[in-house]
């Protein structure tokens, strides 16, 4: 099981530099993704609720930049609040600038407010979300029209940088519609807020919908270390290796111990180099 971290930048005033440290601290000790959160307009201030306040897809460039070998990716972005072209320039072009190292993770959205704020239509998200998806898969394969879509297409114009390789999608959700979008269209799904018995149990309603297509399955947890030791936390990251999960992210809570947290877990997993790669 590969570990991942999800990066803290809740704070108003979140430092990039302090970003890129743990991003490369997360490199060093060998996890294998880094995640970033993502809110245009929320209701409410960033933080546990609605993330980060950074844009993600911007913040991955500076913090590609600064490592060599991590991962990178979206959890998740909300694409339905944004136009799918841009998003696939976007992805593209950080995907040639990091040398191929971009998951992009992308969701419907759950907020009205937010939608309503940025103009964008709160009952089709879902749909939008899943012709989206197929859109930015057209452009990064062929790079021409046409595209017919309800929603978004085009008859003529070039799309570039096209990727060199493939660019992993990841969908989350843990509802059955979620997972019959993950099913169609994910390399890599995302379930969140299960235990490890609810998540093997959603795993096994995925599986039996792909149709042997590969979806590499993982989740996230919290560990801010008063509520509970090291040890129980990597219990749980075991716990969830035994019920299907290939990968497990981890947010490390606020910045200030976010560094000796991350590497307090590495050192809690057994030496295996299924569970981490060092």
């Amino acid at each position: 099981m590969k570990l991942q971290v999800v990066l803290p930048n809740e704070a108003a005033g979140a430092d990039p530099r302090r970003l890129a440290d743990l991003a490369q601290q997360a490199e060093a000790l060998g996890y294998d993704t880094a995640w970033l959160p993502d809110h245009i307009l929320p209701p409410g201030e960033y933080g546990p609720v609605y993330g980060g306040v950074l844009e993600p897809l911007v913040t991955m460039g500076w913090l590609a930049a600064a490592t060599t070998r991590i991962r990178f990716g979206t959890s998740v972005l909300v694409l339905p609040l944004r136009s799918p072209f841009v998003v696939a320039k976007q992805v593209a072009t950080l995907h040639g600038l990091s040398g191929g190292r971009i998951t992009l993770g992308v969701g419907i959205g759950w907020d009205e407010r937010e939608f309503t704020a940025v103009g964008a239509d709160f009952r089709s998200r879902a749909a939008r979300t899943d012709e989206a998806i197929a859109l930015l898969r057209h452009l990064f394969r062929a790079g021409r029209g046409p595209f017919e879509g309800r929603w978004y297409g085009f008859e003529t114009g070039v799309f570039e940088p096209r990727p060199d390789g493939p660019v992993p999608v990841m969908t989350g959700g843990v509802t059955d519609a979620a997972l019959r979008r993950a099913a169609r269209y994910a390399d890599v799904w995302q379930g969140v807020g299960l235990d490890p018995t609810a998540f093997g149990e959603r795993l096994a309603y995925l599986r039996a919908r792909t149709d042997g297509r590969a979806v590499s399955p993982g989740t996230r947890i919290d560990w801010h270390g008063p509520d509970r030791t090291v040890g129980e936390a990597a219990r749980t990251a075991e716990a969830f290796r035994a019920a299907g999960a290939e990968h497990l992210a981890v947010h490390f809570g606020d910045p200030g111990g976010y560094a000796r947290r991350m590497a307090a877990f590495a050192r809690a997993l057994p030496a295996d180099p299924a569970m981490l790669i060092l």
